[in-house]
C-alpha cells in the first residue's frame, strides 16, 4: 500500500491542504449496470450483490497494516496567504451542474467560447470560504470536438470545468447516470482534461485505468483524514467500454463495501456521494434505504446525494432501523442528505412541479476531532439556493435563497414553464422538505 501526494503549484493558499492518494487492496471490480432509463431510476445488478462485507485475504490483511510511505506536498487553497492551523475541517457541496442546451447558449460568447462563471458569482464566497468544497458535475466535458449537446446526450464544453475550478472548488464528482453520453471519447476527452489543467483538483467517479479505480481518494488537513467516495446507480444503459470496465464508479454492493472498508482503515472520516434516488420525487426512495443501510453498516459518517434534481430530507442514521428513514438526535451516527437538488438547470419540462427544479441546497459541515480522537461533526446546514434564468447571453446565475427576491423571480424565465414559481413558492419548498434544518423566513 501506499499513499502518493504530489506538489501542486499555485500562488493561491488559505489553510494549509494536503491531498493524498491512497492505493488500497487489489480489488475485483464487477462491472456493468442495468438497462435504466432516463429520468428513472435504475436497478442494481442483482448478480452481482454480496449479500455480506467482503473478506480481507491474508495477503490484504498483511498489506494493510504496512506502514505507507508518505511524499509530503501540498494541494492549492483559497486565498492569497497561508493562515495558522485550525482545528476543524469546514466543508460545503453543492449539487447537479446541469447543462441543458439554454444554460450552455447562455454562456456562449460572440468569439464562440464560453464562459460560465457567472453561474457561480453570487455564492462564491461561500464556496471559497471553505476549506474543502465539492460539486456534482452532472455532464461529462469532452470539449467542443465532440459537439456541445443538452438534453438527453450531454456534452459540456471545457469551459463550464474552468468555471468550477476558478469558483472554488476542490473535488468534481463524475460518477452520473450521464458519465457515458458521448461514450469512450467523451470520458477519456473528460478525464484528461482535468489531469492536464487542474492536476490539483480532485475528479471522483471516472477512471482511465485499473490502477485509478483502485483508489481510494483521502484529504488530510490538520492531522484529518476525510476519505471521499462518488458512486452512480447506472449510465442509462449506456454499457461501459469492453476494455474499460472501470470508466464509471457504480453502486455495486461488493465494491462499495470493499471501498468503505479501506477507507475505514486509511482515513478518519468517510464521505460517500452517491448518485441515486428517483428523479423529481421529493421523498426517499426504496433504493435510497437500502444503501443508507449498506453505507451505515460499513463504516460511512456523511452522505451527500445527487440525481433527483429536487431537494430531499436531511436525516441522522443512528442504528439500522433509522436507516432511510432518518434518526434521533444524541449519538452521533451517520447524517445523510438524501438529495441537494440542481445547483444549475434550465429544464424544457412545463407544468406542475417544474419549479421544484430550480432550488437545490449547498451542504455546509464542519469536522473535528473530538477528546476521545475521532473526527466528528460538530456543525452542520443547509443553505438553499435558487437558479435563475433570463434570456440572453450570461442570463444563468444562481442565488443563496435569502438573497432572491420577489422582484428577481417574477423575472425568472421558468416561470413561463411553471406558473407557479415565485419566492414564496421557493421558501415554502423548502420548509416542507427540510423542516427545521434550513432557516427559511
Amino acid at each position: 500500500m501506499s499513499y502518493n501526494m504530489s506538489e501542486n503549484p499555485s500562488g493561491r493558499w488559505k489553510k494549509q491542504k494536503k491531498v493524498i492518494g491512497a492505493a488500497f487492496l487489489s480489488l475485483l471490480l464487477l462491472a456493468g449496470c442495468g438497462a435504466e432509463k432516463v429520468a428513472q431510476e435504475g436497478p442494481v445488478q442483482e448478480g452481482s450483490v454480496q449479500e455480506g462485507p467482503a473478506q480481507a485475504t491474508p495477503a490484504q490483511s498483511e498489506e494493510a497494516t504496512q506502514t505507507p510511505n508518505v511524499q509530503q506536498g501540498r494541494s492549492p487553497v483559497k486565498d492569497g496567504e497561508l493562515e495558522a492551523s485550525a482545528p476543524s475541517i469546514s466543508l460545503v457541496m453543492v449539487g447537479d451542474i446541469l447543462l441543458h442546451t439554454p444554460v450552455e447558449e447562455s454562456a456562449l460568447q460572440s468569439d464562440g467560447s464560453y464562459d460560465f462563471t457567472g453561474i457561480f458569482a453570487n455564492l462564491q464566497e461561500e464556496i471559497r470560504g471553505a476549506d474543502l468544497a465539492i460539486v456534482n458535475q452532472e455532464v461529462i466535458l469532452g470539449g467542443q470536438e465532440l459537439g456541445i449537446s443538452g438534453y438527453p446526450a450531454f456534452n459540456g464544453p471545457y469551459e463550464a470545468g474552468d468555471a468550477l475550478a476558478a469558483a472554488g472548488f476542490d473535488v468534481i464528482c463524475h460518477a452520473t447516470n450521464h458519465a457515458l453520453d458521448k461514450g469512450k471519447k467523451g470520458l477519456l476527452n473528460c478525464i484528461d482534461f482535468w489531469r492536464e489543467k487542474y492536476p490539483e483538483i480532485a475528479v471522483l467517479g471516472i477512471h482511465d485505468s485499473m490502477e485509478s479505480q483502485d483508489t481510494v481518494y483521502i484529504y488530510e488537513q490538520e492531522g484529518m483524514r476525510i476519505a471521499i467516495l462518488n458512486y452512480t446507480y447506472g449510465t442509462n444503459g449506456i454499457p461501459l467500454p469492453e476494455d474499460m470496465p472501470y470508466g464509471v464508479d457504480l453502486l455495486e454492493e461488493g465494491k462499495v463495501i470493499r471501498d468503505l472498508q479501506a477507507a475505514e482503515e486509511m482515513a478518519d472520516f468517510t464521505i460517500v456521494c452517491p448518485h441515486w434516488g428517483t428523479e423529481y420525487e421529493l421523498g426517499i426512495s426504496p433504493q435510497q434505504e437500502k444503501w443508507t443501510k449498506i453505507f451505515w453498516k460499513n463504516g460511512a459518517d456523511l452522505v451527500l446525494g445527487t440525481h433527483p434534481h429536487v431537494i430531499e430530507p436531511i436525516r441522522w442514521v443512528t442504528d439500522e432501523e433509522d436507516a432511510g428513514m432518518g434518526a434521533g438526535e444524541g449519538d452521533q451516527g451517520m447524517l445523510v442528505y438524501y438529495s441537494l437538488g440542481n445547483f444549475v438547470n434550465w429544464t424544457s419540462g412545463t407544468g406542475e412541479g417544474v419549479a421544484n427544479r430550480m432550488v437545490g441546497g449547498m451542504a455546509q459541515v464542519t469536522l473535528e476531532r473530538g477528546e476521545d480522537g475521532r473526527v466528528e461533526i460538530a456543525e452542520y446546514g443547509i443553505l438553499p439556493v435558487v437558479c435563475h434564468v433570463e434570456e440572453g447571453c450570461n442570463g444563468v446565475t444562481v442565488y443563496a435563497l435569502s438573497e432572491y427576491t420577489g422582484e428577481l423571480a417574477g423575472k425568472n424565465g421558468i416561470a413561463k414553464q411553471d406558473p407557479a414559481f415565485s419566492l414564496e413558492y421557493c421558501e415554502e419548498l423548502c420548509r416542507r422538505v427540510w423542516q427545521d434544518e434550513a432557516d427559511i423566513p
